[in-house]
């Protein structure tokens, strides 16, 4: 191993540890706040799933964020497995779980679309 990476390896480890994220750390916090309970437990609000079938892909994040749904996923409708990089060139083709459904806050939304191109 030759001098300057093994300073560039130093000056790295030493950079992490001094950001509080010891090496091999995958960065893990702690919280010190305290949670309260009640003796009356609320149940978890149920956010009811917008429909978002033939949007561009961008309105369609757009439409789930403000319904207050935020755990994404996407997925190529094509099956090749192409990250969609620029949101408005996809068209919504399907989403699970379907319109309607009411979810928890965190549940994950699937949302499946193709490039317009591949119409």
């Amino acid at each position: 191993m030759s001098r300057a990476m093994v300073t560039t390896l130093a000056a790295l480890a030493f950079a992490l540890v001094a950001c509080g994220t010891p090496p091999g750390d995958p960065g893990t916090t702690t919280s010190t706040s305290t949670l309260t309970s009640t003796s009356t437990s609320e149940p978890a609000k149920r956010i009811k799933v917008p429909d978002v079938s033939g949007m561009n892909h961008q309105d369609a994040q757009d439409t789930m964020q403000r319904a207050g749904l935020y755990n994404l996923r996407e997925v190529d409708g094509t099956g090749q497995g192409r990250m969609l990089v620029l949101d408005r060139n996809w068209v919504q083709t399907g989403q699970d779980p379907a319109a309607g459904t009411e979810v928890p806050a965190d549940a994950v939304i699937t949302l499946t679309a193709v490039k317009k191109t591949d119409r």
